[in-house]
């Protein structure tokens, strides 16, 4: 193969990556903002509510916002939680859940994505419902 068609190849790749990189970064600053406004809005809100509703429910949960995220956790365990943050490593930025729960020594976790690019566009009636489905196993108790 002659070295030009390989140098021209090697160098259309090369563009290819900057560009793809350069709207990768696009993408992930634009769901972080849009992120950042949903947590505010949207998901801490929310959270504040269910954990209300839970202590009235004689269920101790407290809210915790460490930055970037909102995580509901059991004042009895804190290995149980349901946690909202944003997955910007894979190719599109998502808003994952994640949930784990103490069973005697074991401790299982879950965690999938619940949007992605369309992050502004959920409604608290969406969360509230993901929320709630994640919450099912500790309240069963």
């Amino acid at each position: 193969m002659e070295t030009s068609v390989v140098r021209k190849r090697v160098n259309d790749t090369i563009e290819l990556a900057r560009r793809e990189a350069g709207e990768r970064r696009s993408r992930t600053d634009a769901a972080a903002r849009d992120y950042a406004r949903f947590l505010d809005e949207v998901a801490i809100p929310l959270f504040r509510q269910v954990a209300g509703s839970l202590k009235a429910g004689n269920f101790t949960f407290t809210v915790f916002t460490p930055s970037g995220s909102v995580r509901l956790m059991s004042d009895k365990a804190t290995e149980d939680f349901i946690e909202l943050t944003l997955d910007s490593a894979g190719e599109r930025p998502a808003v994952m859940v994640r949930v784990s729960r103490a069973r005697g020594r074991r401790v299982i976790e879950s965690e999938h994505a619940i949007a992605s690019d369309a992050i502004a566009s959920i409604t608290d009636a969406e969360l509230l419902d993901v929320v709630l489905r994640e919450l099912r196993p500790f309240v069963e108790r």
